[in-house]
């Protein structure tokens, strides 16, 4: 493992463990105006660099964020053998012309989820690999039980150990997986086996969220034969090779919506450039029904308040669904609406932790283990606290905040832009996981925010521990 490759594998590590000394200092009260940009989707980006190893040729991908997430998947990739080259600020090329080492380091185990996906590639390159077990945001339990029995399926063999996963292979084959969830990375990871699989790979409950496509898009521009069908069914006829492809990843509609819900909650008026209404519809929807609004521009989306903001009730789901990404920013909007709304999170069973310290800011939220507000999911009758009931509108007041997660993390920002005083949110590099330039971002649509790296005093009384 090279030096490089260890630190960031290192940096990412202490960022998991909570160890973080950098903060935010946000003071409330001003509406957003103003204009900013949505980067390339981390949730797309972080998977088209995992693609590139399928193939020898260069591969160039525009509008890559620059996030710590990217650079530990880059990082991950240089480890392997993949050369990477930044051709400007938001384009980078990568050329795998041989692997060096399938055998990925464990000091990337519990760091993200992206190593898991690197086995299809790595068994058609060379036929073997070393995966360390993946990690990501403290969400709920994130199994990859669906991505194992796919993979054994199709010809895999297949070793767990305590911190890594060995496969090998002699060659795989063409089957057909039917996902018991459809799980967006046992999707991802099942296509990158099945471009280059000896025979016809039938994907059937597949996630076919914008980022699963935008993987599709760029498969197929590499070579690869995939249908997409309308009963969740992803066809895949493998091919023996695929060649080197330039790339234009989507806008991260995750980012448009927490812009979103930031314009809508100060009261202001923010167009979102990149923005793009198909990947927004369900969203859009319930922004609407509770009092926002938006029109579609020649740059994307403006964002703003038509009237009073009202209760909503929405269930998170697999996409066409509400995204289970945009409930955080929800939730901070809805405790400025009147009544009481409710938020049923059907995708991860332990999502509402975040909430106990929004309600220390004021926030009315009560947590339970019912399925409220909707159908029953994979989770009644089980002790997982996935449903909310916020009630409002409620004065929020600035608070001392730690970051315990990605989205999360928006969220402490949204209710500190809304709350009357100043807030203090530490734990800052869990949210440039996956924002990028948050700071600089918000500052130009009026937010007043400023970071620093040392340590700022907590305030008096009692504030919540870092993430252990």
């Amino acid at each position: 493992m090279g030096a490089n490759s260890a630190a960031v594998a290192t940096q990412a590590g202490a960022t998991q463990a909570g160890v973080d000394h950098r903060w935010y200092r946000i003071s409330g009260g001003a509406p957003l105006q103003g204009s900013v940009e949505a980067s390339g989707a981390k949730n797309s980006v972080t998977k088209l660099l995992v693609a590139t190893l399928l193939t020898p040729q260069p591969c160039t991908l525009t509008r890559v964020p620059r996030i710590a997430e990217v650079e530990v998947v880059l990082g991950m990739l240089t480890e392997l053998g993949t050369q990477v080259e930044w051709l400007d600020e938001h384009t980078v090329r990568l050329t795998t012309e041989r692997i060096v080492d399938a055998s990925l380091s464990e000091a990337y185990s519990g760091v993200n989820r992206i190593p898991i996906l690197m086995m299809g590639p790595l068994l058609h390159r060379v036929g073997e690999a070393v995966i360390p077990l993946p990690g990501g945001c403290r969400i709920g339990k994130r199994p990859v039980d669906f991505h194992l029995a796919g993979l054994r399926a199709m010809g895999a063999e297949i070793v767990e150990q305590v911190r890594s996963v060995q496969v090998k292979t002699l060659g795989l084959h063409g089957t057909h997986v039917a996902l018991p969830f459809p799980s967006v990375g046992a999707t991802e990871n099942l296509l990158l086996a099945a471009v280059r699989a000896q025979g016809t790979t039938v994907i059937s409950n597949a996630a076919v969220e914008p980022e699963v496509v935008d993987l599709i898009l760029f498969l197929q521009q590499m070579g690869a034969l995939v249908d997409v069908e309308a009963d969740r069914t992803i066809v895949v006829q493998g091919v023996a090779t695929l060649r080197g492809a330039t790339h234009a990843p989507i806008h991260d509609r995750i980012e448009v919506a927490s812009f979103a819900a930031a314009a809508v909650a100060t009261g202001g008026r923010v167009e979102v450039i990149g923005a793009r209404q198909e990947h927004l519809m369900t969203f859009l929807n319930h922004l609407r029904r509770l009092g926002g609004e938006f029109e579609v521009t020649p740059r994307g989306m403006t964002f703003f308040r038509a009237r009073p903001l009202t209760a909503a009730h929405v269930q998170t789901d697999v996409h066409p669904g509400f995204m289970t990404d945009w409930q955080q920013p929800l939730v901070v909007l809805l405790t400025q609406a009147r009544g009481a709304s409710v938020i049923h999170e059907t995708i991860y069973e332990d999502r509402f932790g975040y909430t106990r310290q929004l309600a220390e800011m004021g926030a009315d939220i009560a947590l339970s283990t019912l399925c409220l507000g909707g159908k029953s999911c994979r989770f009644a009758a089980r002790d997982f606290e996935h449903s909310a009931v916020v009630s409002g509108p409620t004065p929020l007041t600035g608070g001392d905040l730690t970051i315990p997660d990605l989205r999360a993390g928006f969220a402490y920002v949204l209710a500190a832009l809304v709350a009357d005083g100043t807030s203090i949110i530490r734990g800052t590099r869990f949210l440039e996981r996956g924002y990028e330039d948050p700071v600089g971002k918000l500052r130009s649509i009026g937010a007043r925010v400023d970071a620093d790296p040392v340590p700022a005093p907590r305030a008096a009384g009692p504030s919540p521990e870092p993430p252990a």
